[in-house]
């Protein structure tokens, strides 16, 4: 290893050198000039590589966005004055110590010293991509690279449709392009904010290290779909939040619905009816239609656009009412199903009650109100329809016939217990003292001693 007078008289000579050639070509140097640009000799690189002593320069790489600033920082750990020096990719020399021999305007020196040489590339391109070296000057010299790596978003986004309005039920298909970025795009499909799957991704390698990424999907459209938002948005570590945007128009046959304005609760002769039919369909429907299932509308029913009016129902009237809407699309209809029920019963006039209560008490007044009650109860009742009265019938039957049949077990109970008690009292006279059976029937009543008795009694 050379002294260390010798090395400082070595490096004295050869930045004399290059600063004295320097002036000699008299014209600038460009970052991508011709080998007649300023250069380190040949030799001075084969040193460093033969070089096996451990590095005292460190340097990192730098990702930068296109026409945004990099930064380059070449530092000395151990700071022994050493002279420190930047190459581009060329090696053609960018700064030597504070000095910038080559003539490209976007270098910039942010900070020299003795431990650190800095220095800042702005409006950045895909040409100034590569590996820049740190040259240190010590002996033997050292040397360290950082790569400069640049970053192009898609400068293009588009989505392509086969046309702007759909039928429900109809397939879209649809195409996002992200034109000339690095690296390669990442496209993903949202409907709202409601991912989508299933897409297909084609890469295609460009000029200068670009590419073209297409992603196509495929969606089957429904009525829900309409003015919702298809967005195709793109991953890049160059750019955030880069998507657009496109709005399907779904066209579909009407929806109906049939609703009841009046009664609100069961439907009585005489009674007034008042049905609304309501249609949303898209296109808007262009007309709503009433119609009678297998018969016709009858006279008294009236019909004003979506209402249907009928001022006093009866019997008559009974069956399906259909509103009916269309459009361009289709139609549609919801039926309603009309039961007419008998009107309200009316209950008996107080005065008949009064009439037979007058003869067995004076004063009327509680008569009067025993009149009132039932007539309140009888409304009631009347109210609850035909099936309150059916059961009403069925139950007071059901009493009497249940009262019916308890009367004639009492009376068959009574009868056969009269009897059976009797037949036991005339067979058991005369036997209790028989020795044997034939006594006993001999001395039964209406044997043989009977007929005896009865003969004496005769003579």
């Amino acid at each position: 290893m050379a002294s260390q007078p010798g090395a400082a008289l070595r490096l004295f000579l050869l930045i004399s050198g290059l600063r004295a050639g320097l002036l000699q070509q008299g014209r600038s140097s460009s970052l991508h000039g011709s080998s007649e640009n300023f250069a380190i000799p040949e030799s001075f690189y084969e040193q460093l590589q033969s070089s096996g002593e451990r590095q005292n320069l460190e340097t990192e790489n730098v990702t930068v966005v296109e026409g945004e600033v990099a930064t380059i920082s070449c530092r000395v750990k151990n700071n022994d004055d050493s002279v420190i020096q930047l190459l581009n990719p060329n090696r053609q020399t960018i700064y030597f110590r504070d000095f910038r021999p080559l003539k490209d305007s976007r270098f910039q020196l942010v900070n020299f010293s003795s431990s650190e040489l800095r220095v800042s590339l702005t409006n950045v391109s895909i040409h100034d991509e590569g590996r820049y070296f740190c040259q240190l000057y010590t002996d033997p010299p050292q040397e360290a690279y950082t790569t400069i790596t640049v970053l192009i978003p898609p400068n293009n986004l588009v989505i392509d449709v086969q046309k702007d309005t759909y039928v429900e039920g109809e397939e879209v298909e649809m195409n996002c392009t992200a034109m000339a970025s690095k690296p390669a795009a990442v496209i993903r499909w949202y409907k709202g904010n409601q991912e989508l799957e299933g897409s297909k991704t084609e890469v295609e390698a460009m000029d200068n290290k670009m590419f073209r990424v297409r992603s196509q999907i495929s969606v089957t459209v429904l009525r829900e779909d309409d003015e919702v938002p298809f967005v195709c948005l793109v991953d890049h570590p160059a750019v955030k939040d880069l998507e657009t945007r496109q709005y399907i128009d779904v066209q579909y046959k009407p929806v109906v619905m049939v609703s009841v304005i009046y009664p609100q609760g069961l439907t009585r002769e005489g009674e007034p009816l008042e049905l609304t039919c309501r249609a949303v369909g898209k296109p808007r429907p262009e007309k709503v239609t009433w119609v009678r299932v297998d018969d016709e509308l009858p006279d008294h029913v009236q019909v004003e656009d979506e209402k249907l009016y009928i001022s006093s129902l009866n019997k008559t009237d009974n069956g399906t009412y259909r509103c009916e809407a269309s459009n361009s699309v289709g139609s549609s209809s919801a039926d309603y199903t009309l039961y007419v029920y008998d009107p309200p019963t009316t209950p008996p006039p107080p005065t008949t009650t009064t009439t037979t209560t007058t003869t067995t008490t004076p004063s009327t007044t509680p008569d009067a109100s025993a009149t009132t009650e039932p007539a309140v109860h009888d409304t009631r009742a009347a109210e609850e329809g035909p099936l309150g009265v059916d059961h009403a019938v069925i139950g007071g039957v059901v009493a009497v016939v249940v009262f019916a049949m308890l009367c004639l077990l009492i009376i068959l109970g009574r009868y056969f217990a009269r009897h059976k008690g009797t037949y036991f009292t005339h067979e058991a006279k005369g036997a209790d003292d028989a020795a044997d059976a034939d006594t006993a029937i001999i001395n039964a009543e209406g044997g043989q001693n009977s007929c005896e008795e009865k003969k004496e009694y005769f003579i």
